[in-house]
């Protein structure tokens, strides 16, 4: 673990970087190898950064060879080096979680921001650095431990006003950091739940990639309360996206069984055994219920029939349960829940072709045609496109699931609709985005395409999409699958230096909480509610606006502790249940 505590001057740090200028001359930042990596270095990983080289191999060889005066030389200038890196080592054991004094942006180049990484960084940028010095010039992920580690947030420096410095500048974590220690009980009970043989929990998961997540997460936590084996979640066709993709194709399915061994046992399938012609599908489940709910309705079923098949889990488990519950919630949704490997191989791709050009924002733009339909809510590109959407919630009423007793002015000012472009362009500009800023647009394919983007795109013009970043036939395998498409989202907005979902959803909330568990990396939630009204007083000045503006998302970015409301997720708020400042640290 010493990786992380040796010093790197300047001088070595302007030659770690034209060495690796030479390679990625295009980069307007500091690249850094490795960037999904561990937190703690594998031993692997120490013993391919410390391998011995062929002349050192001959060192240890048994055949005798007569000492040359040059070897005797080289031997000693090897032994004096050794020492003196075990010396750095001890003097700079002390002060690990120093800030990095080692810019990582081209010298030459013009700087964004001067924003130092928060110290919890410090130890995965040195590590990830020193570990890609001598590699094979590629920048190839990793995954941490059983965590996905996001690249690093950008240091630049230079010229800005004191509103795009701030826009950039990350949160504190106040010393947070991922515990996820249970207690003696739970672990006590996990060594005869882990091997259930007899009970079998089925369910089927239905909605969006992000929707089908959560339930997949409460899924674990009621196999867990029914001391049940979990058969492996069946992912319902998706009527509204068409799409029919199956759990091993978007998640990775050994992945989740071995990071789950010590909670809920895993399978692939029922046992021959518990094959029955007729299966109870249990689909009316009350919102919010308890585990002892749980338990009181299920356990008795579940001991005679063997197997309990749960349908429409959404939102219906409890926000607030037991302390070790909460822990195997977030177990779940940040290091079990893998996206199988071709998803991560182009998602993480993508997300180093937006990196390595600097810093970037990613927006989650809710602009679909099915988002409009649903939230009842106009698109703000004028009667013809409202008046489609209109048509479509008559024929369909089934899809409209905003509230129908309201109208769309009472809707929109209570924070139920999303935010339009020209909405969203007020807020960045508000915010102090810089208009060279570059954001990546997640999100499906918006109603009325360009001239949905256009109020965006005419003050923030770089604008970059998946398919943009793509190259030939890297999406083919995906276009058929929204859920696939929308996992590639969600890797490149993990990776952004800023994530701003123009609606709150199911994947605002996920990268919201997920983002915060990983270190905290700034997230902006638009604060609908408060701030819409200030979009329709033309009596306030621009730098009133702005000023009302940030001292409305200040809190957003920060650290916020998870209030026991019915509709805060230990997911999105992963402070205090899964995150301490005097936890064992990372999972």
């Amino acid at each position: 673990m010493f990786l992380s505590f040796i010093n790197i001057s300047p001088r070595n740090c302007r030659k770690i970087w034209e060495k690796e200028s030479s390679v990625m001359a295009r980069s307007s930042a500091r690249i850094i190898k490795n960037p999904f990596m561990s937190l703690t270095p594998s031993p692997r990983s120490l013993t391919q950064l410390f391998s011995v080289s062929p002349p050192l191999t001959s060192l240890f060889s048994s055949k005798k060879t007569s000492p040359s005066p040059s070897l005797s030389i080289f031997i000693l200038s090897f032994l004096f080096s050794f020492t003196f890196l075990g010396i750095s080592i001890f003097r700079f054991f002390p002060s690990s979680q120093d800030s990095i004094h080692c810019s990582i942006i081209s010298p030459t180049t013009s700087p964004i921001s001067s924003h130092p990484l928060p110290s919890s960084y410090s130890q995965i940028i040195l590590t990830s650095l020193l570990a890609g010095i001598n590699s094979d010039n590629k920048i190839q992920p990793r995954i941490g431990g059983t965590a996905m580690v996001p690249l690093p947030v950008h240091l630049v420096s230079g010229n800005l006003s004191e509103e795009e410095t701030e826009f950039w500048k990350q949160p504190d974590s106040n010393g947070y950091r991922p515990c996820l220690d249970s207690t003696i009980g739970y672990r006590k009970r996990s060594a005869k739940i882990s091997k259930e043989k007899n009970r079998f929990l089925v369910v089927v998961a239905a909605g969006g990639l992000n929707q089908q997540k959560n339930q997949i997460i409460d899924a674990v936590v009621i196999a867990r309360i029914l001391e049940a084996a979990l058969v492996l979640p069946v992912l319902q066709v998706n009527m509204i996206w068409e799409d029919e993709s199956e759990f091993p194709d978007i998640f990775d399915v050994e992945h989740f069984k071995k990071t789950l061994r010590a909670d809920v046992r895993v399978v692939s399938s029922l046992p021959s055994s518990h094959l029955v012609a007729k299966q109870t599908i249990v689909t009316q489940i009350p919102y919010g219920v308890s585990p002892f709910w749980i338990r009181a309705k299920f356990f008795k079923q579940l001991n005679q029939e063997g197997v309990l098949v749960l349908k429409g889990l959404d939102s219906k488990l409890s926000k607030n349960l037991p302390s070790d519950l909460q822990k195997l919630r977030c177990k779940v949704a940040f290091h079990a829940l893998r996206f199988s490997k071709p998803i991560l191989q182009v998602g993480n791709q993508l997300a180093r072709r937006m990196w390595i050009e600097g810093p970037y924002i990613s927006l989650h733009l809710r602009l679909e045609k099915d988002v409009w339909v649903r939230t009842g809510c106009r698109t703000g590109l004028g009667p013809k496109y409202d008046q489609i959407i209109t048509q479509i919630q008559k024929t369909q009423p089934q899809y409209l699931t905003g509230r129908v007793n309201m109208s769309y002015s009472q809707r929109r000012l209570s924070g139920l609709c999303p935010l339009n472009a020209f909405e969203i362009a007020r807020l960045l500009k508000a915010l102090g985005a810089p208009q060279s800023g570059r954001f990546y647009i997640a999100g499906g394919e918006a109603f009325g395409g360009s001239k949905a983007l256009e109020p965006l795109a005419a003050v923030f013009p770089n604008l970059v999409r998946k398919e943009m970043l793509a190259r030939d036939g890297e999406l083919s395998p995906f276009l058929n699958s929204s859920s696939a498409l929308s996992a590639i989202d969600y890797i490149v907005s993990f990776n952004s230096d800023i994530f701003i979902p123009s609606h709150g959803g199911n994947m605002g909330r996920a990268l919201q909480g997920h983002r915060a568990y990983m270190g905290h990396r700034k997230s902006i939630r638009p604060n609908k509610r408060t701030m819409l009204p200030f979009f329709e007083d033309s009596s306030i000045s621009d730098e009133e606006f702005s000023s009302i503006i940030r001292s409305l998302h200040n809190k957003s970015m920060k650290p916020e502790p998870r209030k026991k409301q019915r509709d805060n997720d230990v997911i999105a708020y992963p402070v205090p249940e899964c995150m301490c400042r005097h936890g064992s640290g990372i999972f």
